[in-house]
């Protein structure tokens, strides 16, 4: 029994440290894992900080020129040249299309025979008037000779002036069948082609000055109290690329029955070289503005059409990356206004954004010292 015993406690303290080893190797892993848990990722944070936020409105516009001519022919006939095409640069009194002259430049050539018809005749009685005077001064013939002398005299000289009022008259008409530039600027559409018969009203072309353009504005009527002369407007492209800045110049003091708004125009500053009459672009009118919460474009993540942000929050001795629900204005350059979600002071999460969630630690790291992200207000 004894010996049992023995044998038995000998299985038995042989076992225990079994059991202890058992026991010490179980906790290892336990102790590894709190050892080395997840290490906490750098990440750019910036704070939450007060900006001037525009309030805006954007409407369609339409770009037109200061100058701009229709050319409608004064004659009637047919095209015989088309000398430009549309978009082509032109000079003030350039040729642009000729209108079949033949006509025209037979009745000149038959007005100045009649003019010269009518100089000869003058020329003769002005010699005849000088002989008549003579023989008058000579008592060889009656006043009433010389008087008939004079009138015929008179009456060719005024003959004449009328012929040659009339073959200037002819010469300007021919000139009408020439189409020229009233002032240098860009062809427009030419919807005419060679042959066509044209009349007082076809509409042969246009003519715009590029140089002086500007924007035309309607806004609608519920606004009618806000807009004004001077507000800021900034024109932009498909993309939302502001192409010129410029200000309200023109508010019309009557509403436009068709569109229903008011017309307000904003000068075009030359240096907008992309812009063309005719075309269309967004203007994008400040109505004012004021001071809001703003955080850059690159911190926000929208998922399912909602809009989050991360924000380094502190926990326990060390912070992590909580994601945090936002309502945002529309983007203005590159930052958003915040509307509910974020207070002042925050510190949003820049970088590494898609390798985070909710919870994880991490280190954040304070934005270098220098020109940060364009605040609201200043556009691209």
């Amino acid at each position: 029994m004894r010996l049992g015993q023995r044998f038995r406690s000998g299985v038995f303290f042989a076992g225990l440290p079994f059991v202890l080893l058992a026991g010490c190797s179980s906790k290892a892993p336990q102790s590894a894992a709190a050892a080395g848990g997840a290490q906490a990722m750098q990440v750019m944070v910036q704070p939450v900080t007060l900006n001037s936020v525009p309030s805006t409105d954007t409407y369609v516009a339409t770009v037109k020129s200061l100058r701009s001519a229709t050319l409608q022919p004064q004659v009637d006939g047919n095209l015989t040249k088309i000398l430009v095409k549309s978009g082509d640069q032109v000079k003030a009194g350039q040729l642009l299309m000729q209108i079949d002259p033949l006509k025209q430049v037979a009745t000149v050539e038959a007005q100045q025979a009649a003019e010269q018809q009518q100089k000869a005749t003058f020329d003769y009685n002005q010699a005849d008037l000088a002989r008549q005077e003579q023989l008058y001064k000579d008592g060889i013939i009656s006043k009433q000779a010389y008087d008939q002398a004079m009138q015929a005299f008179q009456n060719s000289k005024a003959a004449l002036e009328s012929a040659g009022g009339q073959t200037k008259t002819q010469r300007e008409q021919l000139a009408y069948y020439q189409i020229r530039a009233p002032f240098a600027g860009t062809v427009g559409d030419i919807p005419m082609h060679l042959g066509d018969y044209v009349s007082a009203t076809t509409t042969l072309t246009t003519v715009d000055e590029n140089s002086g353009l500007e924007a035309y504005i309607y806004i609608p009527t519920e606004r009618a109290a806000q807009v004004r002369t001077g507000l800021a407007v900034d024109l932009l492209d498909e993309n939302g690329m502001v192409l010129a800045h410029s200000n309200l110049y023109f508010v019309s003091p009557e509403v436009d029955n068709g569109l229903q708004g008011i017309l307000a125009k904003a000068p075009i500053p030359k240096s907008a070289e992309r812009l063309r009459v005719g075309q269309i672009v967004n203007a994008r009118i400040t109505w004012s503005s004021s001071k809001q919460a703003t955080i850059p474009v690159l911190a926000v993540t929208r998922i399912g059409g909602q809009s989050f942000v991360y924000v380094a929050a502190a926990k326990d001795s060390g912070t992590i990356a909580h994601q945090v629900l936002v309502t945002l204005g529309e983007p203005i350059g590159n930052v958003y206004p915040v509307l509910a979600g974020l207070k002042t002071g925050d510190r949003v999460i820049l970088s590494g954004i898609q390798m985070l969630q909710d919870g994880a630690p991490v280190q954040p790291i304070e934005p270098p010292p220098g020109p940060g992200p364009a605040k609201a207000g200043t556009g691209s």
